[in-house]
């Protein structure tokens, strides 16, 4: 399968310490990537190399199928924001925006406009950017990746700093420009929450190595989804689960079992603990959060 971007062993060391270790990820075009890892896991390691502001140590990775050194000047295609953005403090909005234009050679004086209203700065009029909120310079910074709708856009954190509206602007965005316009967009963020309602793919990183990379559908399969039941008897409920033919169970200390299978037999359970004298306290379904499957995961890396 050819990828739009694609990184084959890419290792970065800083003295004795390697922030990247073996690294290889593949995206398709049209993908929402969504790079999952703490502070310091790697991921903006990764994003500076294959945006060529930082040398890897070894290994390559390649951009619209071409390598690194065939790349030429591919500036209008790809759009990008890793840590602060690059903003000129003492002009306004609109002025950063047009001068990001000019220099990706984009004459049309709308196209700051459209960026302008596409991130939510319209009101920002004449105000200079030194004097903007730290959401509305992450606005600002989005607007600068996106000038001249680039194939591909490479963001980190871009909704740190916003608010729950500015993070439901920003999300439908990205989710609206990813399907009329089949960008590219590679995001990593903490808050993996958010980043599972729009991520299509996912590359999970810590201490600099690639634990896991799977479709979105993939990744909430493994996720670890139960029905907690809570009975007046735990070891009978038990015997009578094991009669359903549902042994993936397990009683905690207060005695409240969980049950990783069969989440659809929820009116089986209840009427079979009563057939059998047991009373039902409790019983529901849970789904593990992506979060937490990350946190479980990255847990027995540490082991």
């Amino acid at each position: 399968m050819a990828y739009i971007i694609e990184t084959e062993n890419l290792t970065k060391v800083y003295g004795k310490k390697k922030a990247l270790d073996g690294v290889s990820i593949h995206i398709s075009q049209g993908e929402i990537y969504g790079l999952v890892g703490r502070n310091g896991a790697g991921k903006t390691t990764l994003m500076k190399i294959i945006t060529g502001l930082s040398q890897q140590t070894s290994g390559s990775y390649s951009i619209f199928g071409k390598k690194e050194r065939e790349l030429g000047n591919i500036t209008s295609r790809r759009g990008l924001l890793i840590e602060s953005p690059g903003i000129y403090q003492e002009y306004d909005a609109l002025m950063n925006l047009t001068l990001k234009c000019r220099l990706i050679g984009i004459t049309d004086k709308e196209e700051p406009k459209r960026l302008m209203k596409l991130v939510g700065l319209e009101s920002a009029g004449k105000k200079k950017a030194k004097n903007f909120s730290l959401g509305m310079k992450q606005r600002l910074g989005i607007g600068i990746a996106l000038a001249g709708n680039p194939d591909i856009v490479i963001l980190d954190e871009p909704i740190n700093g916003l608010d729950p509206q500015g993070i439901i602007e920003i999300r439908d965005m990205i989710t609206d420009l990813n399907r009329e316009n089949g960008t590219t967009f590679i995001i990593s963020s903490h808050i993996l929450d958010e980043l599972s309602k729009i991520a299509t793919k996912y590359g999970i990183i810590n201490n600099g190595t690639l634990l896991e990379e799977s479709m979105a559908d993939e990744l909430f399969s493994k996720c670890e989804s139960r029905v907690e039941l809570l009975t007046d008897n735990s070891s009978a409920a038990v015997n009578v689960l094991e009669k359903l033919g549902i042994t993936r169970v397990k009683v905690l200390e207060d005695g409240r079992i969980r049950i990783y299978e069969q989440f659809d037999r929820t009116g089986d359970i209840t009427l079979s603990m009563a057939a059998n004298g047991i009373t039902t306290y409790e019983i529901v379904k849970k789904l593990e959060s992506v979060e937490n499957y990350y946190l479980r995961l990255v847990g027995k890396e540490s082991e």
